[in-house]
Parts: structure tokens; C-alpha cells; sequence
């Protein structure tokens, strides 16, 4: 009898251990579940609030002397010319809220898989000084556009000899930044273009 009680006891304390160890593997399974889902949350909600168009600006002058000469007829010409002074603001900016990304719940990876190209925009404002221009060879609406045209692929050269996209790229992967500093605070991993973002100076790739 006293052995029946004891063998009653030990299989009581072994359901219980069991039933018990069940439990917490089953709450624990449910709590890393949660985490998992707030801390996917969390990531998103950072994207979106990155998700925001990022501007440089910058300012260019030049002067451009235009010519252009019209073969009348014999050895006569008709000519017309200017001297234009060009002032223009300049924008280098990055749409972020067009950045494609993955979120991989399961093996706890932010992958970012597009990045937005750069949107550069000029706006030229130009002055004319000294035009001239002959009876059969007036300024017209096709020289205006021509000198447009000269004017800001002049203004282009200007901007890539300049540190105004650069600084522009520099300040793009600050914004990128803040994803790295999260997910590594959550022990998560960040990817780009299947590289692993392992430290800050890895996202200098992101200039590519």
C-alpha cells in the first residue's frame, strides 16, 4: 500500500513537470512570437517615417556669350549675339518613400531591395545684356530655347565638378543609417542587394 502511494506520488510530480515544462515552452514560443511581430512593427514603422523626400540645395552662377551667324548671301553674313547672366537654384533630392524593402520575420532580416535614384532639378533664371541681332537674323523663339539648353548643360558639368551631389549621397545614407542602428539594437539583420550590413561603414555601399 505505502509503495502503491509512493508510485502514485512520483507519477503525480512527473505529469506535472511535464505538463508544466509544456506550458512554459508553449509561453514562451507565444512571447517570442509576440516580440517577433512588435519588434517587425517597429521596423516598418521607422521605414515609413524615413519614407520622406530629402533635399539638398545649392547655387550656381555663369556667364554665357551667345553667337550665331546666318549666311545671307556672297560673302555676307548676318549676325546676332548676347551676353547672358545665368543664376539658377539647383535641388539634389531622394524620394525615400520609394524604397522597395522585405521584412523576413522568420530569420529576422530587414532587406532593403531598391533605393531610389537621385532627382536632380535646375532652375535657371537668365538674363540678357548687349543682345544685337541682325535685320534678317532676329533673336527668335528657337534661339531662347537653344540658349536654355546650352545654359543648363553648362550648369550640369558645374554640379558634377561640385561637392552638391556628394553631399547629397552623404545625407542619404544618414537616413539609412537609422535602419542599421535599429536593427542591430534588436538583433535583427539589415541587407542590401544580398550584402549584410554588419557595421556603419558598411553603408557607404549604399552609394553605389
Amino acid at each position: 500500500m505505502y509503495i502503491y502511494s509512493m508510485r502514485k506520488i512520483v507519477i503525480g510530480i512527473v505529469i506535472a513537470f511535464v505538463l508544466s515544462f509544456i506550458l512554459k515552452k508553449c509561453t514562451q514560443g507565444s512571447s517570442d512570437k509576440t516580440i517577433i511581430r512588435e519588434h517587425s512593427a517597429l521596423i516598418e514603422k521607422q521605414i515609413n517615417n524615413v519614407g520622406k523626400l530629402i533635399v539638398t540645395e545649392g547655387y550656381f552662377s555663369d556667364a554665357y556669350s551667345y553667337k550665331n551667324s546666318k549666311a545671307l548671301f556672297a560673302n555676307l553674313t548676318s549676325d546676332k549675339q548676347a551676353l547672358v547672366i545665368v543664376n539658377a537654384e539647383v535641388t539634389v533630392g531622394y524620394d525615400l518613400s520609394k524604397i522597395e524593402f522585405e521584412i523576413d520575420s522568420t530569420n529576422k532580416i530587414l532587406r532593403i531591395k531598391s533605393i531610389p535614384e537621385e532627382e536632380l532639378k535646375i532652375y535657371p533664371s537668365l538674363e540678357y545684356y548687349d543682345v544685337e541681332s541682325g535685320y534678317l537674323n532676329a533673336f527668335n523663339h528657337d534661339d531662347y530655347n537653344k540658349i536654355k539648353e546650352i545654359v543648363t548643360e553648362r550648369l550640369r558639368k558645374k554640379i558634377a565638378a561640385s561637392n552638391l551631389q556628394i553631399n547629397a549621397k552623404n545625407r542619404l545614407v544618414s537616413e539609412l543609417s537609422k535602419f542599421y542602428i535599429l536593427t542591430n539594437s534588436l538583433g535583427w539583420t539589415l541587407q542590401y542587394n544580398q550584402s549584410v550590413i554588419d557595421t556603419p561603414d558598411r553603408l557607404e555601399i549604399l552609394k553605389l
